[in-house]
C-alpha cells in the first residue's frame, strides 16, 4: 500500500477521537415525583425503606434461567416513594438503608401501576447516606393507571 492510500482511508482511531471530543450530558436529577408512566432515561437519588424478594430460582433445567432473583424495593426521597423492581445483582445492592444514584432508569407498567426499574444500560451507584427524609405517605406505585385511546375526529 502507498503512503497515500493510507491517509485517504479513514482511521478508526481517529473517528473515535471524534466520537470523544463531544461533550457528555450533565445529570439533569429529578425527584420521584416527576416521574410519568411510560417514561425513561431518569436519574436519580433515592434511598431504599424497604426490600421484598419475590422470585428466587436456583439453577434450572433450563440455562437461560440460570439464577434469576428479583426484588421489590420501595426507594423514595424528599417528594415521594415508587417501588423498583431489582433483578439478580440489583438485588445485593439495594438494601434498606442505602442510598443509591439510579441512573438512566425507566418505568415499567405493571397490573396498570408504575415500577422502577434499571436494566443493562443504567446503572446503580451506592453513595453517601441522603440528607432527606423520605416521603412515605406518596407512594407513586399506588396509583393504578388505564390506557385510554384517543380517537382522532378531525382526521
Amino acid at each position: 500500500m502507498s503512503a497515500t492510500a493510507n491517509n485517504t482511508a479513514q482511521d478508526p482511531k481517529q473517528s473515535h477521537n471524534n466520537n470523544a471530543k463531544r461533550q457528555l450530558r450533565k445529570p439533569v436529577f429529578m425527584k420521584v415525583d416527576q416521574l410519568k408512566p411510560g417514561t425513561s432515561g431518569h436519574t436519580l437519588i433515592a434511598m431504599v425503606v424497604s426490600a421484598n424478594t419475590v422470585l428466587m430460582r436456583g439453577r434450572s433445567a433450563s440455562q437461560n434461567l440460570r439464577n434469576a432473583r428479583i426484588a421489590e424495593c420501595l426507594v423514595g426521597d424528599e417528594t415521594g416513594t415508587i417501588i423498583f423492581t431489582a433483578r439478580n445483582d440489583q438485588v445485593d445492592i439495594l438494601k434498606p438503608g442505602t442510598t443509591v444514584i439510579l441512573r438512566n432508569a425507566k418505568i415499567d407498567m405493571f397490573k396498570g401501576t408504575m415500577r422502577l426499574a434499571v436494566d443493562k444500560w443504567g446503572r446503580i451507584e451506592v453513595t453517601e447516606p441522603a440528607k432527606f427524609v423520605v416521603k412515605e405517605d406518596n407512594n407513586l406505585s399506588l396509583v393504578e393507571y388505564e390506557l385510554v385511546n384517543v380517537v382522532d375526529e378531525g382526521a
